[in-house]
């Protein structure tokens, strides 16, 4: 799969004008295939939804609307339309699609010009779905007139809602997870074309597992440009999901070197190389003090370990960074893992510092290693010369690392991990909801699997030894495989707390379902990708997604 592009408002806008002026696809036809996008989906999705509310605007969002109310009536449905305002304030499109709607057999079609004529249709709020087809990427926010008093009205129903592009009242270039202004709520949102901001950031739905959906409409590649240098992380899985060769061996897939631990951390090493071993590197390799060594080993047997020098508190020695040992630890390694649970003591600073700079090989960096690196901004930015360095904190590591405070970090992601990521030339993943890849190019990757069972202890190391696994099997291309191994990551937690529940997910579970994650398809059956929430035929045998019908 080609890289999915996030677009601004105005890029999309442009991209649609550029598909119709340029490549001769009227504007038309391109709100005919979105609508039978939204009739397909809705049917699919919602497939106990008999009697469904079309709420439609005048834009050519409302268009969309009208057309798939039209769509889903053809189709057997009960569906009832409200249009809110005078239709002779339509764009031209969208009267096209009033016109098409406007007959008897389309089910009931009413026009609302008043917030008191929407108490006259109080029965369509008992409807098995609501389409919401208010205001779209076009829209300036606040919600004013009448549609704000839909929403208001809408509030007292309780069936599902899909957002046809956007929940209504959501600005499409919004980059933060909410936002202050009135909105309506939405069980799934299907967009078109290309995800806007607020589809990649956002929480636009009730829960975090709910469908945001991508469906293309007939745009040409070349149509779809952006100047954000944003896009989704998940269109990199499909480097993970290269088949093998049949005359494969393990030298072909990297050697992974994970060095961290002391006394009472074991499980951090452990879990990380283990996790390394699992999405598929060659070897895997288990750097620890030599008192923790024995449980380390005892996770699996495929793993190589190896004792470093330790003091007697079981933190690891200086003396493990001696060129010597250096030399001999790093022999034929293809990419280091190195903090999770090393401590920070003296001489784990003296070590990490130590072999840094003794090595060139490309590097993840995790936990102890960052807070290390964290008081000597200037080495970073020397170690990251001629190699690939992935630092992967949590907003408190990334604001050390930034000297800033958490608060600073979260109320800015996209510009602290940008700026971070190119003004000391690493791969910055910045960890949390929607997981941020800043490279050191300026271009960001945003993640949109994952979940809040994630929020465990154990779950960064995971994460480390997934990227460094990735890394070491596609040296060739490191920005890809680290987003690969962040969507990974993610959309095996996802798979693994699927039917359960978020609150008992262990980091180790996401190894039980890490094969169904390579195997995921990044589009369903109707060429839609599923940016977050899970296609039916996905999964098979899987529950039905809460808020359906």
């Amino acid at each position: 799969m080609v890289a999915m592009h996030v677009l601004s408002a105005a890029e999309m806008q442009l991209c649609d004008r550029v598909t119709s002026e340029r490549h001769g696809i009227p504007s038309l036809k391109l709100m005919r295939t979105a609508a039978t996008a939204v009739a397909t989906f809705t049917q699919q999705h919602f497939p106990r939804a008999r009697r469904i509310t079309v709420l439609c605007g005048r834009g050519n969002n409302g268009g969309d609307g009208l057309m798939a109310a039209r769509m889903l009536a053809a189709a057997g449905l009960d569906v009832t339309t409200l249009l809110l305002g005078s239709p002779e304030k339509m764009t031209p499109d969208a009267v096209e699609a009033w016109r098409e709607l406007a007959s008897p057999a389309h089910g009931l079609i009413h026009v609302v010009t008043s917030a008191a004529d929407l108490q006259q249709h109080n029965a369509a709020l008992t409807a098995d779905l609501i389409l919401d087809a208010v205001v779209g990427t076009g829209f300036q926010p606040p919600l004013r007139g009448l549609a704000l008093a839909a929403l208001e009205w809408v509030r007292a129903s309780a069936a599902p809602i899909l957002a046809i592009d956007l929940p209504s009242g959501w600005p499409a270039d919004e980059t933060a997870a909410t936002i202050a202004d009135p909105v309506f709520s939405a069980d799934a949102v299907l967009t078109f074309t290309a995800p806007k901001p607020a589809h990649v950031f956002g929480q636009l739905t009730r829960r975090w597992h709910q469908p945001i959906v991508v469906a293309p409409i007939g745009s040409p590649p070349e149509a779809i440009t952006s100047s954000l240098n944003i896009h989704w992380a998940g269109a990199s899985l499909a480097l993970a999901q290269q088949p093998r060769p049949a005359a494969a061996n393990k030298g072909l897939f990297g050697h992974v070197l994970v060095i961290g631990g002391s006394l009472g951390k074991s499980g951090a090493p452990a879990m990380a190389a283990l996790a390394a071993l699992r999405t598929g590197a060659g070897l895997v390799t288990a750097a620890v003090p030599a008192p923790i060594l024995l449980s380390v080993a005892a996770v699996a047997p495929e793993l190589m370990t190896w004792p470093l020098a330790a003091m007697e508190a079981g933190h690891v020695s200086a003396e493990a960074a001696r060129p010597k040992q250096v030399e001999e630890l790093t022999a034929g390694k293809s990419v280091l893992v190195l903090g999770p649970g090393l401590g920070q003591s003296t001489d784990a600073i003296k070590f990490v510092t130590g072999l840094l700079s003794a090595t060139r090989m490309p590097a993840v960096l995790d936990a102890d290693a960052l807070n290390i690196l964290a008081r000597k901004p200037v080495l970073l930015t020397k170690l990251a010369l001629g190699r690939t360095l992935v630092l992967t904190p949590h907003p408190g590591e990334m604001a050390r690392l930034a000297g800033m405070t958490t608060t600073e970090v979260q109320a800015n992601r996209l510009a602290v991990a940008r700026d971070f990521a190119q003004r000391h030339a690493v791969t910055v993943v910045l960890k949390g909801s929607r997981t941020l890849i800043a490279h050191p190019d300026g271009h960001i990757a945003v993640n949109t699997t994952g979940n809040p069972g994630m929020a465990k202890g154990g779950s960064g190391d995971v994460l480390s030894g997934f990227i460094a696994s990735l890394l070491a099997q596609h040296a060739n291309d490191p920005a890809r495989a680290v987003e690969a191994a962040v969507h990974l990551h993610g959309l095996a937690a996802d798979l693994a707390v699927r039917g359960a529940d978020e609150h008992t997910l262990l980091a180790t579970d996401t190894f039980r379902t890490l094969a169904r994650a390579f195997q995921f398809p990044m589009r369903d059956r109707n060429g839609y990708v599923w940016l977050q929430g899970h296609a039916h035929d996905s999964t098979p045998g899987a529950p039905p997604h809460q808020g359906e019908a």
